[in-house]
């Protein structure tokens, strides 16, 4: 073949396989692996899923070009609430393989990394990329990782404890329900810290397994708080009802992470919205998918947190919660 006729050729092929708008090839039906800590496999299926992480996340990247059942297609994977799964869950995307993984939380991220170094990964949510080790920086991510942190910082935990104790003024004792990882990192450290400048005693109740619930249920009535701290761990969220459900059985207020546990009868929660962070998540993969690096995809940080009311909740604890602190929630559940 003459050097003309292999450039023809090769012209010609290059035509038969378009590509998308901004880079995506044709007629390719993307992988896009979602490791999830709590929400339930069957939660994360099909085009329109019961999530609504997942399903924020597909809205998003049907609105930028890639609809499901056509140009893309999810892998769910969950540890529904046990983490020691999390890594083999992680090593069955990265066999598919998958073109992306999607992840939320520390240990969900942790255990992506750690199953590739090459394959792109979206953290939809990490309280501290950078002091975990999972980014270079923010502005520059390095590696194979990049996304959103959810955090705001360590101080975060520190301002649901003094929305607590604001909306329940009379509170001194206070239960922390997470992880011991969550206890012992910046963001439990700076909890501590603001517990002590407010004069509240804070009682750590560990709960990194779904069997450690019942155990800590009963050391939390023995210990007789005034009020419950909730972090927003896989474990946790994947049991919010019964975390909800135990804190109106004790009559206790209590602060949680995300929305969500608002809506399933919790007082009130201050942090980002866990879809939207999994709706913003769908901009890095779009942008991946179409030729981007994850090393070169800035972090973003978050620059919204919303205060979510349970009224009805605190009229069942025979609460009332101060007029200047419902004027500036950003929802109230009546």
């Amino acid at each position: 073949m003459d050097r003309r006729r292999f450039l023809l050729t090769s012209l010609a092929g290059a035509l038969a396989a378009p590509l998308t708008a901004e880079g995506q090839q044709a007629g390719k039906v993307y992988q896009i692996g979602i490791l999830s800590g709590a929400s339930p496999v069957s939660s994360m299926l099909g085009p329109d899923p019961i999530s609504r992480s997942v399903r924020a996340l597909l809205q998003r990247l049907r609105e930028l070009g890639s609809v499901y059942g056509q140009n893309l297609h999810t892998e769910p994977r969950s540890a529904e609430g046990k983490p020691a799964r999390l890594a083999a869950l992680a090593t069955e995307l990265v066999r598919i393989p998958v073109d992306v993984i999607v992840a939320s939380g520390p240990p969900t991220v942790q255990a992506a990394q750690q199953a590739t170094r090459t394959i792109p990964i979206v953290f939809a949510g990490m309280p501290d990329p950078v002091g975990s080790g999972l980014v270079s920086s923010l502005g520059r991510p390095g590696g194979n990782l990049t996304g959103l942190s959810s955090a705001g910082g360590p101080e975060i935990v520190g301002k649901r404890l003094e929305l607590l104790r604001e909306a329940v003024p009379g509170i001194s004792r206070v239960a922390f329900i997470g992880t011991q990882q969550n206890w012992e990192s910046p963001t439990g450290i700076h909890t501590q810290a603001a517990a002590r400048a407010l004069s509240v005693t804070l009682l750590h109740t560990e709960v990194t397994r779904p069997e450690q619930l019942p155990e800590a249920f009963a050391a939390i009535a023995r210990q007789r708080p005034n009020a419950l701290l909730v972090q927003p761990s896989a474990v946790n969220v994947v049991h919010q009802q019964l975390i909800t459900a135990f804190a109106a059985k004790q009559r206790l207020p209590a602060m949680y992470g995300f929305s969500e546990f608002v809506e399933a009868g919790g007082l009130m929660a201050y942090g980002q919205s866990a879809a939207e962070l999994w709706r913003r998540a769908a901009g890095y993969v779009d942008k991946i998918l179409k030729g981007a690096k994850p090393a070169e995809l800035p972090v973003e940080q978050p620059t919204r947190f919303e205060l979510v009311i349970n009224l009805k909740t605190a009229k069942t604890l025979g609460l009332t919660i101060p007029p200047s602190l419902l004027l500036r929630a950003d929802q109230v559940i009546e």
